[in-house]
């Protein structure tokens, strides 16, 4: 992949001869937060790969704000456990139904 790479740009640009040279690089690329831009020869834009979004706030971020609040909210014996398992529902691979 040439390396057109800005550490103060967020959005990168690449081919698709780019792409299929180095889809590693491409990846590494995405998982240090960067958005990849595909483009076709004429720089048309065919594909975009991001990180994942995440919604909301971590549970760790929202306790450190409450305690530092002195809230007096509690948390019974269960709920960290109910917590974990949520979060352990989302964890799983999407598996889409097929379509034979």
């Amino acid at each position: 992949m040439e390396n057109r790479y800005d550490r103060n740009v967020t959005t990168v640009r690449i081919s698709e001869a780019e792409l299929s040279r180095d889809v590693r690089a491409v990846l590494n690329q995405v998982e240090t937060g960067h958005e990849v831009i595909i483009e076709r020869e004429d720089h048309a834009a065919i594909a975009v790969i991001r990180p994942p979004g995440r919604s909301g706030r971590p549970n760790g971020e929202i306790i450190r704000e409450a305690k530092e609040r002195n809230s007096t909210a509690t948390f019974d014996a269960e709920f960290g456990g109910d917590v974990e398992s949520a979060a352990a529902l989302h964890q799983e691979p999407w598996r889409p139904p097929s379509w034979d």
